[in-house]
């Protein structure tokens, strides 16, 4: 005999974060530039003008959860498509079912999970239905829809963009965990703030990590009587990290990102690398500390190893590409490289001292002799005069002068004898001594 199943049993069954899915727009978190009031995606969900969009965001955002609001605010028969199970010939299937039931009044929705891992083949069996009308695609993506989402089927979509949620929107998302009957309303758990916003951090807006997290520190939880006690400690061991002291708005945000920058200017890749670890592991962006990477590259190392901002770049691209954890490694390899290439502020210099110049002489003019004579008035005026292009002299220089008269001795940029810079500081003196000796020829 079988044993038949209450949909209360099937629910309890369900993970927490499927459990606690949003029905309604009012009862998704964050995403309030898009379904906040008068937000554009509110409206057209509110007066059902939906049309084939692409919502693009990093995971746990509720890029799902919203195609299924969506679907049922709408009414409409809502298809979920994999990238892995489905081929063209089941994509061609469900779209000639969906054109037979347009006659008769019913919207379909397509919702694709991970649309970039359709191939080119795949993406293109939705086009011609997309384009008549038959259904309506929702396509969801971690990845910039530009390079990864055919042409011709990203231009009859509308691209919206989801944020990460905010450590507050994840705090009200764990709240409303532990009072909905969905949740653990029907049970009594006691847990700090502290320690669910420690949670909150770890999950780095990912609403899906965060209630996965809970629903583990719950389950794990000490029993005190008839309450189930959730500590730091297990929170802890349920997301295999330490608790470090790190608020990302916050001074420790500052102080560690200056940790970083200076144990690198001091040729310390051991410190440079406890100090990347200490704020990747405590949830930062890893993409804001290879930004901070990126301009230490020009700043501190400069043309003393121009492969510096090479490298920092590559890492960045390499954060962007897969995230968390894999990217620590990247970073790792662009940090050590900085600690140990020559040291040169040169260019850091030469900009402040030019920038200092530029802010005090605005009104300063162009030289004539550089100026572009594009029109007859212009070039009878003077503009262009005198002129003399390097390319036309062998040594492919001139002695003519280019900054204005007030700043004709001016140097901003003083080149160290650091790494590759002392070739460059070569260059620039012969460079200089060449003008000096023909500027009156």
């Amino acid at each position: 005999m079988n044993e038949q199943t209450t949909l209360f049993d099937r629910e309890a069954a369900q993970p927490l974060p499927a459990r606690l899915r949003p029905e309604t727009i009012d009862e998704i978190v964050g995403q309030n530039h898009l379904l906040g009031p008068g937000g554009i995606l509110r409206r057209l969900i509110e007066q059902d003008m939906i049309a084939s969009m692409i919502f693009w965001g990093p995971p746990g955002v509720g890029k799902t959860t919203l195609a299924n609001v969506i679907a049922r605010q709408t009414k409409a028969r809502f298809i979920n498509f994999s990238a892995v199970t489905s081929g063209i010939k089941e994509i061609r299937a469900v779209m000639h079912e969906a054109e037979e039931n347009r006659r008769f009044g019913e919207k379909t929705i397509v919702f694709v999970d991970e649309i970039h891992r359709f191939n080119k083949a795949q993406q293109d069996a939705f086009l011609p239905f997309v384009e008549k009308g038959s259904i309506i695609l929702i396509g969801a993506t971690t990845e910039n829809p530009s390079f990864e989402v055919n042409g011709a089927l990203l231009s009859r979509c509308k691209v919206f963009v989801l944020k990460a949620l905010s450590e507050e929107d994840v705090l009200a998302l764990l709240r409303r965990a532990l009072v909905s009957p969905k949740g653990f309303g029907g049970q009594r758990v006691d847990i700090d703030g502290d320690t669910l916003r420690l949670i909150a951090a770890f999950a780095n807006g990912d609403a899906r990590a965060a209630l996965s997290t809970l629903e583990m520190a719950v389950l794990n939880g000490a029993f005190d009587g008839e309450t189930t006690v959730v500590t730091r400690e297990i929170v802890e061991q349920c997301t295999s990290r330490k608790s470090l002291a790190y608020d990302k708005d916050g001074e420790e945000h500052y102080n560690l990102i200056s940790a970083l920058h200076k144990s690198m200017r001091n040729s310390d890749p051991d410190a440079a690398v406890y100090w990347l670890a200490r704020m990747l592991e405590a949830g930062e962006d890893p993409l804001y500390v290879a930004r901070r990477v990126t301009r230490f590259a020009s700043e501190d190392v400069g043309l003393a190893d121009p492969r510096a901002l090479e490298i920092a770049v590559a890492a960045y691209q390499a954060c962007h590409f897969i995230g968390m954890p894999e990217c620590a490694v990247h970073l790792t390899q662009a940090v050590v490289y900085l600690s140990l290439a020559p040291k040169s502020n040169a260019l850091y210099t030469a900009y402040e001292d030019a920038k200092s110049d530029a802010l005090t002489q605005l009104s300063e003019p162009v030289p004539l002799i550089i100026r572009n004579g594009v029109t007859g008035l212009m070039r009878s005026v003077g503009y262009g005069q005198g002129y003399q292009y390097a390319h036309d002299t062998d040594e492919k220089l001139t002695a003519m002068r280019c900054l204005p008269d007030s700043l004709l001795d001016r140097e901003y940029y003083r080149p160290t004898s650091q790494g590759v810079e002392g070739r460059f500081a070569e260059r620039l003196s012969q460079i200089k001594a060449w003008k000096k000796k023909h500027e009156n020829q």
